[in-house]
């Protein structure tokens, strides 16, 4: 699914006009970016939730050459289903 299928199903489901949608979902997207930038913890129930780990810098080796490189620290975007959603992936019925 992309994103131009997300904007129009909810188009189609609300109502909408398709520039209506797409600011719907800029919206969301946007307060999903920066409440991870800040490092929060977005949880959707049923769903999932979203949050950043944090890794510190290290020392690698590139795989071409061979030559150890210092890798910068980072974050990087998470996402853990939930339960409900692990259940609905292998067939599971809710109890």
């Amino acid at each position: 699914m992309k994103r131009s299928d997300i904007e129009k199903e909810l188009a189609d489901k609300f109502n909408l006009q398709p520039s209506q949608s797409e600011q719907i979902l800029d919206t969301i997207i946007e307060h999903m970016t920066v409440v991870l930038e800040d490092g929060g913890r977005i949880e959707i129930r049923g769903f999932g939730s979203f949050f950043t780990k944090s890794y510190g810098s290290y020392e690698g080796r590139n795989p071409r050459t061979g030559d150890r490189v210092t890798v910068s620290e980072k974050k990087l975007p998470h996402f853990r289903p939930s339960r409900e959603l692990i259940g609905k992936l292998n067939g599971e019925e809710e109890s």
